[in-house]
C-alpha cells in the first residue's frame, strides 16, 4: 500500500504538471494563424487542430467516469480523432480542448491517496489509478510537444519561449520545481 503523504503528493503533483502541460499549448495557440491550425507538415503528419481534437477525446473518454466506467468509452470513435473532414474553427478547437481539460481536472482533483491504489479498465484491460495516471501524462505530454514544436515551427523568427529561453539558462535558479 502506497504512503497516504506519497500518495498525496503524487496527487498534487500531477495536478501541477497537467496545468503547465495545459498552460503550455493555451500559450502557444493564440501564437498560431487559423490557417496553420489545419496546416500538416507532409502526408504523415498531423496538424495542431487534429492533435487538438485528439487530446480532447482522450482526455473526456479516460476521466469521464474514471473510477466506475471503462477508459475507453463505447461512444469514442479513435480513429475519427485524426479525421478533420471539415476544417473546425478555432472556436470549436478551443471548445474540444477546454471540454477534455475540464472533464480531466474534475476528476484527477478529486482523487484521495486511497484511490491510486484501486484498479480501473482502459480497453478491458486492468491498471491500478495510480498506472492509468503516468500513463495518461506521458501520453498527454507527448502531444502538448507536438503542439507546441508545431505552434514554433509557424511563428518562425516571432516566437518566444514558452519557459526558459535558448541561451538563458545559467542565470535561472530554482525553477526546477514550478508552481
Amino acid at each position: 500500500m502506497l504512503d497516504a503523504n506519497v500518495g498525496a503528493a503524487y496527487l498534487t503533483d500531477l495536478v501541477r504538471q497537467y496545468k503547465m502541460y495545459k498552460a503550455y499549448v493555451d500559450q502557444a495557440l493564440p501564437r498560431v494563424s487559423d490557417a496553420d491550425l489545419h496546416t500538416e507538415l507532409d502526408a504523415n503528419s498531423n496538424s495542431i487542430a487534429v492533435i487538438v481534437k485528439h487530446v480532447a477525446g482522450n482526455l473526456r473518454s479516460r476521466f469521464l467516469e474514471f473510477l466506475t466506467t471503462d477508459g475507453e468509452k463505447p461512444d469514442r470513435k479513435r480513429d475519427t480523432e485524426f479525421e478533420m473532414p471539415v476544417r473546425a474553427s478555432r472556436e470549436e478547437i478551443l471548445k474540444w480542448w477546454d471540454e477534455g481539460w475540464t472533464i480531466l481536472f474534475g476528476s484527477v482533483e478529486g482523487l484521495t491517496p486511497e484511490d491510486l491504489g484501486r484498479r480501473i479498465t482502459i480497453r478491458g484491460e486492468e491498471y491500478l489509478v495510480i498506472e492509468a495516471l503516468s500513463r495518461s501524462i506521458a501520453h498527454t505530454a507527448s502531444h502538448v510537444g507536438q503542439i507546441v514544436y508545431l505552434a514554433r515551427h509557424f511563428a518562425g523568427d516571432s516566437w518566444t519561449s514558452l519557459t526558459i529561453p535558448r541561451g538563458g539558462s545559467a542565470g535561472v535558479k530554482g525553477t526546477f520545481k514550478q508552481k
